[in-house]
């Protein structure tokens, strides 16, 4: 299964401005496969957190495997690294020694197994099996230590009469428990309250049972080690607090608002885009913030509450919905969209290849209801391209289209929004801009979004936009003067009449256009396939493609763990 988060795909072409510092509203494209995120087809799902309170705990469970996993790592190569000293020193005559080196080289082997498993295994999601593995990875070391302490101890004490005993290897592992294992305080107090009574015990045990350690023995030996392994416990465990108040700390920083974030879907010029949830409802949703240094300019703010305030007057069905908007204590400025499972046309053509006729139409009728509702309450959406179309499956109906990113939406008779755009600029997605937009026209109407939506249609069936190259400034040259090639012409098998619906909405002239994108909509719906795309193949194709599945919500990587995710530029 492949969810995939509000995000855009990394071949469609960036939303340009022209302007002076007017930074323009439109998301592009990137992407980036992880464990929690994903785009196109064959990616791993997103994982969010649904159903009971996934509170602290969840920052140290998914904090666990990571560290335990360098804990491992860093300790076979220790025991690794000291293990042809132990044949340097070896005496056949000695037993012990012989029994010392083959538990040496057994808690090599099995800190060595135990880091390839947390590395390439697939323990990654059981906690029970981690924290067992933990209790094991530093059980086994410790019991190598009693026992080479023990014997190395008597024998020192017994050949040469001297005192001998490894206090610093006690020490290591105790400050690697409470560096490496995020915990709670009282459950690393109690493991290293176990690591160190362990030695204290060989000590005791020596000074009553064995005689020639008692012998040996002095006072200070049975104060100064306990007392210095006693300090190292403490500090250890005030080391533990410490790092989990910091990392609290930064958990609780995410938490903003009524929302909680999970993961940065990426961030740009304008803004950050964050995967969320609602910290009651446990509902996935997408926040988008303004960077705080581009508070400082007004057009920024301006064009933010413009897309937030267009974007919830419109109620369509495929229209992306705003749940929130606001202004944090501190500031920010920040609104909240819903999470939609699927992916853009962009990624799903880049994916699966140009699209059959009957789906194209099916789902250009769709853009055209949203667009329909924003023209009618006298708006211009002014950035249709592949990546701000999103194709989604919601409420168990697939191909569900989802109309994204009114940042550059300008209202059809606004005089005092052209404040927003210094004179002379373009603002847009070269590939898909219609010529009087790309001549830097103000005067734009329902037709240029017309024409968009023919360059996506274009590219719908295509796999490649109207006009393509290099450099942005003749992509807009060859919006303004080139003739479009026919797409009959890169592939033959397209209907004629489909491809002359796209032709029309490509017209230099917007008169020569539809006029309206109900005309659009009505021309589509004389096309011969028009019906031969139906919700049932439409639900056919997703679960063919393992794409009908709802989202995996449970046990998200917090925001703190540092996930790979899909990569999205606010610029």
């Amino acid at each position: 299964m492949t969810i995939s988060p509000i995000a855009k795909s990394s071949g469609d072409e960036p939303t340009i401005d022209l302007a002076p510092r007017d930074s323009t509203a439109a998301v592009e494209e990137g992407t980036q496969q992880s464990t929690t995120a994903a785009v196109g087809a064959k990616g791993a799902g997103v994982r969010l957190v649904s159903g009971p309170s996934q509170d602290w705990t969840c920052e140290l469970h998914a904090a666990l495997h990571r560290r335990l996993r360098m804990a491992v790592w860093i300790m076979a190569a220790g025991f690794a690294v000291f293990l042809p000293w132990q044949f340097l020193l070896f005496h056949s005559d000695a037993g012990w020694e012989r029994y010392n080196l083959f538990f040496h080289v057994v808690c090599t082997l099995f800190l060595a197994a135990a880091g390839g498993w947390l590395t390439w295994g697939k323990c990654q999601g059981d906690y029970a099996t981690i924290r067992s593995l933990e209790l094991a990875a530093f059980a086994v070391p410790a019991l190598f230590l009693a026992y080479s302490s023990w014997f190395s101890l008597a024998h020192s004490c017994q050949e040469r009469g001297a005192f001998d005993f490894n206090t610093g290897s006690w020490m290591l592992l105790i400050f690697a428990y409470a560096l490496f294992i995020p915990n709670t305080v009282r459950r690393a107090a109690v493991a290293i309250g176990i690591l160190i009574a362990v030695p204290i015990l060989i000590l005791v045990a020596g000074r009553l049972f064995h005689p020639d350690i008692a012998c040996a023995m002095r006072v200070e030996h049975m104060t100064v080690i306990p007392l210095m392994l006693l300090v190292s416990g403490v500090m250890a465990v005030l080391g533990v607090d410490s790092i989990q108040s910091l990392r609290r700390r930064s958990f609780e920083a995410h938490q903003f608002g009524q929302y909680r974030l999970r993961q940065r879907l990426g961030g740009g010029g304008m803004g950050e885009v964050y995967l969320a949830e609602h910290v009651l409802l446990k509902r996935p949703c997408v926040v988008k913030l303004i960077r705080p240094d581009r508070l400082e300019d007004p057009r920024t703010v301006a064009r933010f509450e413009r897309e937030v305030r267009t974007t919830a007057q419109l109620s369509h069905w495929n229209t992306i919905e705003i749940f929130d908007y606001g202004l944090t204590d501190d500031g920010v400025f920040y609104y909240v969209m819903e999470y939609l499972p699927g992916l853009d046309l962009g990624a799903l053509v880049r994916e699966f290849g140009p699209l059959p006729p009957e789906r194209v139409i099916f789902l250009l009728r769709q853009v055209c209801d949203a667009i329909r509702e924003a023209h009618d309450m006298g708006f211009i959406h002014r950035d249709l391209k592949p990546s701000n179309i999103f194709v989604a499956q919601r409420g168990g109906i697939f191909d569900v289209v989802k109309v994204l990113d009114f940042g550059l939406v300008k209202p059809l008779s606004d005089v005092q929004d052209l404040s927003l755009t210094a004179e002379g600029s373009i603002t847009g997605s070269p590939l898909y801009m219609s010529p009087e937009q790309a001549m830097g026209n103000e005067d734009l109407d329902a037709r240029s979004d017309i024409y968009s939506l023919g360059a996506v249609a274009y590219f719908m069936l295509t796999g490649r936009p109207p006009f393509e190259s290099d450099k942005p400034i003749r992509v807009l040259l060859s919006h303004v003067q080139a003739q479009v090639v026919s797409p009959r012409e890169l592939r033959p098998d397209l209907p004629h009449d489909l491809t002359q619906v796209v032709l029309r909405c490509l017209e230099k002239n917007p008169e020569g256009r539809y006029q309206t994108v109900t005309e659009l909509d009505q021309a589509l719906e004389q096309c011969e396939s028009a019906r031969s795309w139906t919700r049932e193949r439409a639900a056919a194709w997703w679960k063919e493609q393992k794409l009908d599945g709802p989202a995996d919500i449970s046990g998200t990587t917090p925001l703190t763990q540092g996930v790979s995710a899909v990569v999205v530029k606010a610029t």
